[in-house]
């Protein structure tokens, strides 16, 4: 049996590209479900887990094709999640090995949170229950990414407190859009009902959470900077405030010109990675990581903390 402080840099380099694939594949399918919602293609498939009463897959129209693509990329997903799981597996490391499997475990759970949208006629908070669920996805898989790296006990201080209070605001600025999308249109079908929520004050609020993402963010930055932070955890500060700004950009320029889809697919796409990068910067600033040379020995970190 394998020592599990050892782990061979050909393993680890696999781990690596298995949690970069997982990244890209959960931000690929937010997009996809995006292209599904705003093309009105949502009930293309009318129910689940069959596209029709009568077949798994779909009639001979657009909106059904649109909708079946997106089921198929679940596939995709699970080959990635099994890829990933075992190569945390082959890691011998307990901290991946439970990384992996939470990642894997999401993806099951995400089809049936998408069954569940569907059935009930894409309602508007399941629907971003939806999209939430494929955040954290996000996360978890940057947080496989990360270990593959990291090999430092986790750091303490009041610059890891605030990259925690940062995420806490990544989180309400998503959650905050999930409610204003509720509340807009592009619904994913033209007889969706809406949350029924002011657009105007539930998009403001939204505006002013995002405005305070953005300052902690620089508050984070400045403290980095005054305290002689590594320079991976800085520049991983610096990555954020870009992705923030152009986000922002994107959003009002999307609320000012009429919500039109493109800007909104590209709204969404920003979504994932503000929530990779957060995740990114938080993980930087509590441990700094190290690329491993060789077969050099790695911590399980699994024994200092948790996943």
């Amino acid at each position: 049996m394998s020592n599990p402080d050892v782990v061979p840099a050909g393993r680890l380099r696999t781990m690596r590209r298995a949690a970069w694939a997982s990244i890209v594949a959960n931000a690929v399918i937010v997009v996809t479900g995006g292209a599904v919602r705003l093309t009105a293609s949502g009930l293309g498939c009318p129910t689940w887990p069959k596209c029709t009463s009568t077949s798994f897959t779909p009639e001979a129209h657009l909106h059904g094709i649109i909708e079946f693509g997106n089921r198929l990329l679940t596939y995709v997903l699970v080959a990635i999640a099994i890829w990933a799981f075992v190569a945390a597996w082959r890691t011998a490391r307990r901290d991946l090995r439970k990384i992996a499997f939470l990642a894997a475990l999401g993806i099951p759970v995400q089809a049936v949170l998408g069954g569940i949208t569907v059935l009930t006629g894409l309602t508007w908070w399941v629907v971003g229950a939806h999209m939430i669920l494929s955040m954290i996805l996000i996360g978890l898989s940057v947080l496989l990414l990360h270990r593959t790296y990291s090999t430092s006990a986790p750091r303490r201080g009041p610059a890891v407190v605030l990259a925690w209070i940062v995420l806490a605001a990544a989180a309400l600025v998503i959650v905050l859009g999930v409610v204003v999308t509720g509340a807009g249109p592009h619904a994913g079908d033209a007889d969706v009902p809406r949350s029924g929520l002011d657009t105007l004050q539930v998009s403001q609020l939204h505006a002013d959470a995002v405005f305070l993402y953005i300052g902690l963010t620089v508050g984070l930055l400045l403290l980095l900077l005054a305290t002689g932070a590594p320079r991976a955890s800085v520049r991983a500060a610096w990555w954020l405030i870009g992705v923030q700004l152009a986000q922002a950009v994107i959003g009002f320029v999307q609320y000012f010109t009429g919500v039109p889809e493109v800007l909104v697919g590209a709204h969404m796409a920003g979504t994932t990675m503000v929530a990779g990068w957060t995740t990114w910067l938080l993980l930087q600033v509590r441990q700094p990581p190290r690329e491993p040379r060789g077969d050099e020995p790695v911590q399980d970190l699994a024994a200092t903390t948790s996943a």
